[in-house]
């Protein structure tokens, strides 16, 4: 069994909210805001190329806009490996949840 780290996990679960808005850049923006801690562009990009890689994500270029200079962004969008991959870290945690009890602090 093949596990996703936490910010593999992470950047697939940005690309599904994204859809087809999911780049780098908004990757990364939604990334920050939804964790409160700074991403690099590269703790970004190196784990996308190797979901790539992994068939978990699939990319592919925009049309080339003005806003950009006439360059196009890549795209990114989840496979059914890489939704695959989602479920079953799903499926794991809630199954280490349950039946813990509440995390509060120990005393004694």
């Amino acid at each position: 069994m093949n596990l996703l780290s936490r910010s593999e996990e992470l950047i697939l679960l940005a690309v599904w909210k994204l859809q087809g808005e999911a780049h780098g850049l908004a990757i990364r923006r939604h990334l920050m805001t939804v964790t409160g801690q700074t991403w690099s562009i590269g703790s970004v990009y190196v784990p996308l190329d190797k979901l790539v890689k992994l068939q978990y994500l699939d990319s592919q270029s925009s049309a080339p806009t003005a806003q950009r200079g006439g360059r196009s962004k890549r795209l990114f969008s989840l496979t059914e490996r890489g939704l695959s991959a989602l479920n079953q870290v799903k499926l794991i945690q809630q199954t280490m949840w349950e039946g813990l009890p509440a995390l509060t602090k120990q005393l004694g």
